[in-house]
């Protein structure tokens, strides 16, 4: 009978908790990554300036974008716009509140923020969701003033409360800060 040189070492038998840590780290490796963003690229070329923007341009047109909706084959309706500079470069942005089109009742609306199209002849495109439509809520009053989106949410305290008449009401703000909008809201009131 032969004896092995080296012993058997219980730590070198994969069990499923082994896979399970593993597994479990990895989840959090890929997650830390997904929150850890570069900051966006700011070179130029040495010597030159950033164009300045158009006296006067026009804010991007929200009946031109396409919005990121699941209307399964239904059309889109901009229900609110608002204009202003968000950013600080001197060029407008678009506030729009979307939704699908429905036969009845009050569809939950997207809140996005729209840039004017790359190139000439491109219409505006989406670069912020401020509302998800999955929030379940509408958009009352939208305004921008001072680089600060203000608007009214109106929710649903329950699922018995009929989808046309939102029972809550809330004010929430958005401000581009730090290279993303951050968000200060109140509370959902009745």
């Amino acid at each position: 009978m032969q004896t092995s040189a080296v012993p058997d070492l219980a730590h070198t038998h994969a069990r499923p908790r082994h896979w399970l840590a593993t597994a479990t780290a990895m989840a959090g490796v890929v997650v830390l990554a997904g929150l850890v963003q570069p900051e966006p690229a700011t070179a130029s070329l040495a010597g030159t300036r950033p164009a300045a923007p158009a006296p006067d341009a026009p804010a991007p047109d929200a009946a031109t974008a396409t919005y990121p909706l699941a209307c399964a084959g239904a059309p889109t309706t901009v229900a609110r716009t608002a204009t202003g500079d968000l950013d600080g470069d001197g060029r407008p942005e678009t506030v729009a509140a979307a939704h699908c089109e429905a036969g009845s009742g009050t569809p939950p609306h997207g809140l996005y923020v729209l840039t004017r199209g790359r190139g000439g002849g491109t219409g505006a495109r989406v670069v912020a969701t401020l509302v998800y439509p999955a929030d379940s809520v509408g958009v009352g009053h939208l305004a921008v003033r001072d680089g600060v989106v203000t608007a009214t949410l109106l929710g649903y305290s329950s699922p018995d409360v009929p989808r046309c008449c939102p029972d809550e009401r809330e004010t929430a703000n958005w401000r581009w800060t730090g290279g993303a909008f951050l968000r200060t809201a109140g509370t959902l009131s009745q």
